[in-house]
């Protein structure tokens, strides 16, 4: 990371709020509000818990949707037929440790940021915890998300059991 990134606190404050309006939407069930962040290349991945660090293409992936596919998640956690999600769990996400790693030559952010996600649901409540990985891409103020993976801490996911909610 250059020494100009570490210091650019106006840029970091920027990602941590559209993150932080992120984190909202997906909590308040805005699902459709927020596909609207997303690029029309955008991709959304969750690699399995025992290889965290693998990829699409050599590793089993717990989620690995293009745009397409997460048009389609959304349609369908909006609707009756996801019914691991109706009614829709209560969730809260809690964003931290948010970093502006670098900044590509086509002007897209490399980020990442910490989280939280609390999922209750039937009298339960579950935490997932773990790291974001972004590529942002700038787009007047604002950005758009051009890929996101949530890389999770837990060694299984026996007590969680589904990953119907978008991380």
């Amino acid at each position: 990371m250059s020494a100009d990134l570490a210091t650019d606190t106006a840029l970091r404050s920027r990602v941590e709020d559209f993150l932080y309006a992120e984190a909202a939407l997906l909590d308040e069930w805005r699902l459709d509000d927020w596909l609207q962040l997303l690029s029309e290349d955008a991709r959304y991945e969750v690699p399995s818990t025992d290889r965290p660090d693998g990829r699409p293409d050599t590793t089993l992936m717990l989620i690995s949707d293009t745009r397409p596919m997460i048009n389609a998640r959304v349609t369908r956690l909006n609707s009756r037929k996801a019914h691991r999600e109706f009614p829709w769990s209560r969730t809260r996400r809690i964003i931290g440790n948010v970093r502006v790693l670098a900044v590509e030559t086509d002007g897209d952010l490399q980020v990442t940021a910490n989280f939280a996600v609390y999922r209750t649901r039937s009298g339960r409540t579950h935490v997932y915890a773990g790291r974001y990985r972004y590529r942002l891409r700038p787009r007047g103020e604002a950005f758009q998300i051009a890929f996101r993976r949530a890389e999770l801490d837990q060694e299984n996911l026996d007590e969680h059991g589904t990953l119907s909610i978008i991380l």
